[in-house]
């Protein structure tokens, strides 16, 4: 076992933990938080791939930009930071979200194990510029589209958070 190995292995481990605290919490905020360590772990392995364009982006992407939209929108709207006990599940729910787990694990245990067996995939050299090229060329449409997709979400928590508050003659909402 190599230190690639090891470092593949910790940052999977990482990555792991991360998504099933993340999951697995009550509070809104730490569940934004976790998510930061399981994507940090994903970037982490990807890393140690050799995917470094990749581990950036998502990086920049979705801890840079996505978790702190989550969790800028949870301030505006005011959420509970506490534990949610209003919409905790019943146990027959959580057995049944435990039985689906399980059985999506198995699905996924049984298609790709078969491959573990098989010879290494051969790798192709691809750099960076050639990546630019493609993102800034074929999917430029859809990342302007996520742009204008979490402006609006920006802007919908914005507006969520001004309902019911009074507003005085001056315009101007009390604080």
């Amino acid at each position: 076992m190599t230190a690639l190995d090891v470092a593949f292995a910790a940052s999977g481990l990482l990555a792991l933990g991360g998504a099933a605290l993340a999951v697995t919490t009550r509070h809104v905020v730490h569940a934004a938080l976790w998510l930061v360590v399981a994507l940090l772990g994903v970037a982490g392995s990807l890393l140690v791939l050799g995917a470094e364009l990749v581990a950036l982006v998502l990086v920049l992407v979705y801890v840079g930009a996505v978790v702190v939209l989550v969790l800028f929108a949870l301030m505006l709207t005011r959420a509970p930071i506490g534990p949610d006990v209003a919409h905790a599940a019943s146990g027959w729910r959580l057995a049944g979200a435990g039985v689906l787990g399980v059985a999506v694990t198995a699905l996924l245990l049984t298609v790709l194990l078969p491959l573990a067996g098989e010879a290494p995939v051969a790798r192709a050299e691809v750099t960076s510029t050639q990546v630019a090229g493609r993102l800034f060329s074929t999917w430029v449409w859809p990342f302007e589209l996520l742009s204008l997709l979490l402006l609006a979400a920006l802007v919908a928590a914005l507006a969520v958070s001004r309902v019911g508050r009074p507003v005085r003659g001056d315009g101007e909402v009390p604080g």
